[in-house]
């Protein structure tokens, strides 16, 4: 089946709400703590190495940047929470500006949360999960970096979150990923395909 993901183009990068474009169409925001593999997970589902800048050092992406599929439809990258070595204005502004973005953007459907498989959800994790569903936006959580673990340990760790994700509502869905293997890439475009009413 066609990559209908691979047309994304980058569109703005904006620090503000009032930057955003106008409130039309349908925007899927992905959000992660730094280096829980926000950027990597887009890259995968786009097909596109390039499209979201991948870097090893934690706290990377410092705007929200939009990219476009089509007319109608946007790919948001929301800017990595829990860096520690990011000011303290820097991340209440974030806080603030990410609360607003999921409690008041008309045109935002759901939220990708990318957690690294390895850790716990933390609470920053929770407080996005939080603010989304307040907002009554889908919510998937996409547990990345499964290629670090086996099967095994794989399956187990996503048992844990399911449990840990429940009273978050009915609605709110995961699945194991891995943007090295491509492990769970398939699955995750079948979400946003539902999502963006391909």
């Amino acid at each position: 089946m066609k990559n209908l993901y691979q047309r994304a183009e980058f569109l703005t990068s904006v620090n503000h709400l009032p930057q955003l474009p106008e409130d039309i169409g349908i925007e899927v925001a992905f959000a992660g703590r730094s280096n829980a593999g926000k950027s990597s997970a887009l890259n995968a589902i786009t097909q596109n190495k390039r499209l979201a800048r991948t870097s090893k050092t934690p706290g990377r992406t410092q705007m929200i940047n939009l990219f476009t599929i089509d007319d109608d439809r946007r790919l948001v990258d929301l800017p990595g929470y829990g860096y520690a070595k990011v000011s303290h204005t820097t991340k209440r502004h974030w806080q603030e500006v990410l609360a607003k973005y999921l409690a008041s953007r008309t045109c935002l459907r759901g939220l990708f949360l990318v957690v690294d498989i390895r850790h716990p959800l933390q609470a920053l994790d929770e407080q996005m999960m939080h603010w989304a569903a307040t907002a009554d936006l889908l919510i998937h959580v996409l547990l990345t970096k499964a290629d670090k673990l086996k099967r095994g340990p794989a399956l187990d760790a996503w048992q844990r979150y399911k449990k840990q994700i429940k009273k978050f509502g009915p609605h709110v869905t995961s699945q194991v990923f891995s943007a090295e293997s491509k492990l769970g890439v398939e699955e995750a475009r079948r979400v946003l395909d539902d999502w963006y009413e391909f």
